[in-house]
């Protein structure tokens, strides 16, 4: 059989994978940066980048499986319900799909036909796709998304930490800027490339809101620096 790959099939880990890393590396490099720029002490610096990244990647993990995880039940719901709506008015249902395939463009025999033929074959699963939009493409898979989202976090939390390690805490603010800023236009690009979206964007995007977020971490470790003195 003839199966072309489509980037929408990337959709569910794609998304997580490239928002953990993304806050992975933009939160730990803003921490260390608002740590840094308070005068604390090196050995505090890579404290705080250590209980962030430990931190930020249990979050990432529960926060995404509560979230898909409603969206699964959510999902469960609408089908036992309309498996229940199949089994008290079957041809009701079928009349439904029929004017779905009409309104998409197909003339009410064929769709009469389609509807027929799918029924069929499988009925729950023809109105899953075509009526409430569930297939397995866009499926939410509770534990891919935790499992995905904590390990992009991670991976994405020790660049700038390794940044902090090598550079010492004379270089640390420009030395975490600069590889937290590049890593993420990389990040956004690949994700791009990946989902089949345009480069420049992505790219421009990601930079800029994670520079903002860097400089204001940043402010405000001066900030109390300087009130603290």
């Amino acid at each position: 059989m003839h199966r072309e790959p489509h980037s929408i099939e990337k959709i569910g880990w794609l998304r997580a994978a490239v928002l953990g890393a993304n806050d992975g590396i933009v939160s730990t490099a803003s921490l260390l940066m608002g740590v840094a720029s308070a005068n604390a002490s090196h050995q505090s610096i890579l404290l705080t980048g250590v209980a962030g990244l430990v931190a930020g990647a249990m979050s990432m993990a529960t926060g995404e499986y509560v979230s898909v995880s409603s969206q699964s039940d959510t999902e469960k719901a609408a089908l036992a319900e309309e498996q229940d709506e199949l089994e008290a008015d079957y041809q009701g249902e079928f009349h439904e799909l029929t004017s779905i395939y009409v309104s998409r463009g197909l003339d009410p025999a064929l769709a009469r036909q389609v509807a027929t033929q799918l029924m069929s074959h499988d009925a729950l699963g023809a109105h899953a796709r075509d009526e409430l939009g569930i297939s397995d493409i866009t499926t939410a898979r509770p534990l891919q998304a935790a499992w995905a989202s904590a390990m992009s976090f991670s991976a994405g939390a020790f660049l700038p930490l390794l940044v902090a390690i090598l550079a010492g805490k004379a270089w640390a603010l420009p030395s975490i800027a600069i590889a937290a800023l590049v890593s993420l236009a990389v990040l956004g690009g690949i994700a791009a490339k990946a989902g089949g979206a345009p480069l420049l964007p992505a790219v421009v995007r990601v930079t800029f809101w994670s520079a903002l977020a860097m400089g204001l971490s940043s402010a405000v470790g001066t900030i109390f620096s300087a009130l603290a003195n």
